[in-house]
């Protein structure tokens, strides 16, 4: 029978083989319980199995509480178990209840964290996955493979009107840009009904497109219940948008998928939220795990914290998140992973060593409409970036060769980076 293997990093005052074994055991437990006469028959076809041990290190802190006395050392390991596909189907819910349920409340634990999992091959043909993907996404948005899509969310997030939103998307578009989104906190509100912005932006988009020949890729937050959604899905699709913003946690991924089913917008999903899942090192879900379950449910763009970014996420970290989201799984090469949180031209340089590619979005807000120059300036020194980081240039001859990025660095570099940049205002 197919399997489905999951990575744990767990951490626990008991024996790590004890542990694993109520890792893998827990979801049967109460089940054989009950029929003591089959349980073997159960087990030997639907019992979880510890697959591996990686002994890590060893803590004199646990790092949330347990079942544990004082002057308990804490040993900490990376465990695979594996269930087969039987339990549970092609049933995002069920697998997400499987690997993340109520394991997580077991004593025998002071931290468990799902790393990553593995599915078998069959589930191809049960998850369509992305309908865009990165590929797709970008040539929506009229972006070749060559150079990432640099966007901007319209902020505050509150209190703007629909014109106002359509003033700053038409000076947008005049900059050059090739995305543009509401914020997470904006879906409809008094000042700003959902179907007017969609309407006043569109126009915008639209005329645009018309004089120019690209289209600007818009992400409109429709999050709300299934009704609200749709409806709103459709106001987008009919206004010749093309693509859909989702707060993917406060809707879940049910609600996540059957949007995806649409298919006729790309769905970018906003992930706020994500410190409660993940921010504590033993407890909760790392990126790769969580980026696989999006693309079950059919995700297009993702989010992930980008390079010196302004939240708590390591670089190391937010690394690994781009290059989960670019590493091919199942019917998806990849998705296109959103490179956000104070981001400006200046961490192109290091992003792009870091992982060779030009495949994201990279969203640059204070950085465009913060610049000294202007908008179209901003958007033009995020370009700058970009392209003498492929082109292997260092950031200090970027800023020496480039007006409107040195004007960048000398208001968003710190002081290491002004000391080493030759400034050359003329």
């Amino acid at each position: 029978m197919e399997r489905i293997f999951a990575t744990y990093l767990i951490e626990t005052p008991y024996e790590v083989e004890q542990a694993a074994a109520v890792l893998a055991g827990e979801p049967l437990k109460e089940t054989l319980l009950f029929v003591p006469k089959e349980a073997e028959e159960l087990k030997k076809h639907l019992a979880a199995q510890v697959e591996h041990i990686e002994l890590l290190d060893e803590v004199s802190i646990p790092s949330i509480p347990g079942d544990f006395t004082a002057g308990t050392l804490f040993k900490r390991a990376k465990v695979i178990v594996s269930w087969p596909v039987g339990n549970f189907g092609y049933n995002i819910p069920a697998l997400m209840t499987t690997l993340l349920g109520s394991l997580y409340e077991s004593r025998q634990f002071t931290g468990l964290k799902l790393d990553d999992f593995e599915v078998p091959n069959s589930y191809r043909q049960h998850f369509r996955g992305p309908k865009f993907g990165m590929r797709g996404t970008k040539a929506l948005a009229g972006v070749g493979l060559k150079r990432p899509m640099i966007g901007a969310a319209i902020k505050p997030s509150l209190g703007v009107t629909p014109e106002h939103t359509a003033f700053l998307v038409k000076q947008l578009a005049e900059a050059g840009i090739d995305f543009i989104k509401d914020d997470e906190l904006l879906t409809s509100s008094s000042n700003s009904p959902f179907a007017e912005r969609v309407e006043k932006v569109m126009n915008v988009i639209n005329a645009h497109a018309d004089k120019t020949g690209k289209k600007i890729m818009y992400g409109f937050n429709i999050t709300g219940d299934i009704r609200t959604m749709q409806s709103n899905y459709e106001t987008v699709v009919n206004a010749g948008g093309n693509c859909a913003m989702l707060s993917v946690n406060s809707v879940g991924w049910t609600a996540t998928k059957q949007v995806c089913n649409w298919g006729g917008l790309s769905i970018h999903a906003h992930r706020n939220g994500w410190g409660m899942f993940n921010r504590h090192p033993y407890l909760g879900i790392n990126f790769p795990a969580y980026d696989k379950i999006a693309r079950l449910a059919g995700i297009d763009q993702m989010y992930v914290n980008g390079i010196d970014n302004g939240f708590w996420e390591s670089n190391d970290s937010a690394v690994r998140s781009i290059k989960s989201c670019l590493k091919p799984f199942l019917n998806s090469e990849a998705v296109l992973p959103v490179v956000s949180s104070e981001q400006w031209g200046g961490q192109a340089f290091e992003t792009y060593k870091r992982i060779k590619s030009t495949d994201l979005l990279y969203m640059a807000g204070d950085a465009i409409f913060g610049h000294s120059s202007g908008i179209e300036a901003g958007v033009l020194s995020v370009k700058q970036a970009w392209n003498a980081a492929v082109n292997g240039m260092t950031l200090e001859e970027t800023a020496n060769d480039y007006k409107e990025f040195r004007e960048s660095v000398l208001k968003f570099g710190n002081k290491e980076l002004l000391n080493k940049v030759s400034v050359n205002e003329g």
